[in-house]
């Protein structure tokens, strides 16, 4: 019997992905139509043995989760529950806390993933590599080749070649270690939290020497581990611990340009997985490019131009001779006759004027390194604010025949000019 355990984080994270993590959770931020999370227990759910998703995290649960919740166990028919920390506790520290329910019904082995991912998944092929390399007690990290200089910005892996053990991990090194990275997708076996559990008590002990007021909040403070730095540095080199090199698609989702790339990757994964999802070219509807999602309810007038990489939500209606490319536009939102999106998030129930231009800049892989991955751009760059996707908030009214470009609007704002390289606040 096998489990899962995917890290959703909380409220004081993803605040990179503002202002969208304002509205909805980021972990149920829609990526190619569906919530990113969904991508994670759809791939969990194919397993043969797989008994229970748990996420775990430090949101309130909330109406959004709990619908989400509801609705995935109906489509996947698998037990799915959130399990709340009390506080942050770190990628090691949640799974240690809740690690009775995850060792309930006795599995063999469990995947641990983070929510902020995307990837094509290869847990099957995880499985088959655990069986083939070391003991029954051998932990396995997902790992991909970045280039050297994008390596630094990750957990980065030396291996053996011969046998794939993890001969040295450093969580993101100051200069190069390898061009192995940790993809944030493991498969545990229950002896893991012993491993865990020798960092809690060395926590706890150190904890014993500290003053009285910190030591009010020790318990907390012990609880806090990462799997990275605490527990992959220290098993790195005893033959426990091994990485499975994927070539497929992998990419990081923390910023909002980054959930259009992911976008894109998914849209291109649908051929095979679900081609029902994408849209085609049909008499009386619009005129579709490349890889798009058009959800059901939408109301797309036929002389629009969609695509490559666009996905559409909920409710959304698009007028006469709009295009749009690169972009996601969220549901109930509206684009009136002959507006342009490229490369922007449109955020939920905003509006875009007739003959208005909204565009951003895409932050992209350089597309001539294989190994190339998504930079994490910071905002500002040489106090300028770095050329990136515009995003609008919810509830933003753009006025006809204006340009936004490369802007992030925050919600509930009317605008009534253009805007280029700004945050309006």
């Amino acid at each position: 019997m096998l489990k899962a355990v995917i890290l959703i984080g909380g409220p004081q994270k993803g605040t990179r992905f503002r202002p969208l993590s304002f509205e909805v959770p980021k972990p149920l931020f829609p990526v190619a139509g569906v919530p990113m999370l969904q991508h994670h227990i759809e791939a969990c759910s194919k397993l043969p043995n797989m008994k229970e998703i748990l996420l775990i995290g430090f949101y309130q649960p909330n109406e959004e989760i709990n619908r989400f919740l509801s609705c995935a166990q109906q489509d996947f028919k698998i037990s799915i529950r959130y399990l709340q920390e009390y506080a942050a506790l770190g990628t090691g520290g949640g799974i240690y806390h809740f690690r009775d329910q995850i060792l309930s019904g006795s599995p063999e082995a469990f995947f641990v993933m983070n929510a902020d991912v995307c990837s094509e998944f290869p847990l099957p092929e995880m499985l088959d590599f655990q069986k083939e390399h070391g003991d029954a007690y051998s932990f396995v990290i997902l790992g991909t080749t970045a280039n050297r200089k994008q390596s630094l910005n990750y957990g980065c892996i030396v291996e053996n070649e011969q046998t794939d053990e993890v001969l040295h991990y450093v969580e993101k090194p100051s200069t190069f270690v390898s061009d192995i990275i940790n993809c944030g997708i493991y498969l545990f076996t229950p002896e893991i939290f012993q491993h865990i559990g020798t960092v809690f008590q060395k926590n706890q002990q150190d904890m014993l020497f500290c003053s009285e007021e910190e030591q009010s909040n020790g318990w907390h403070r012990a609880e806090v581990i990462r799997l990275e730095q605490d527990i992959f540095t220290a098993l790195a080199g005893q033959g426990k611990l091994y990485v499975y090199k994927t070539d497929r698609f992998w990419s990081q989702i923390k910023s909002a340009g980054s959930a259009i790339y992911a976008s894109r990757l998914y849209l291109n994964q649908y051929h095979t997985t679900h081609p029902e999802r994408l849209a085609t070219n049909r008499e009386g509807g619009p005129k579709t490019r490349g890889n798009v999602y058009i959800h059901p309810t939408a109301n797309i007038d036929p002389t629009a131009v969609l695509g490559p990489n666009v996905s559409i939500g909920t409710g959304v209606t698009i007028g006469a001779g709009v295009r749009v490319r690169e972009s996601i536009i969220l549901h109930g939102a509206t684009l009136q006759d002959h507006s342009c999106v490229l490369n922007s998030i449109v955020g939920w129930g905003s509006t875009i004027g007739k003959w208005a231009r909204v565009e951003g800049t895409p932050s992209d892989p350089n597309p001539n390194d294989p190994y190339a991955k998504i930079d994490s751009e910071t905002l500002f760059r040489d106090g300028k604010l770095t050329p990136s996707i515009t995003i609008l908030g919810c509830n933003v009214n753009i006025p006809s025949e204006v340009i936004i470009l490369n802007s992030i609007v925050l919600p509930h704002k009317d605008l009534n000019r253009s805007f280029k390289n700004q945050i309006i606040l």
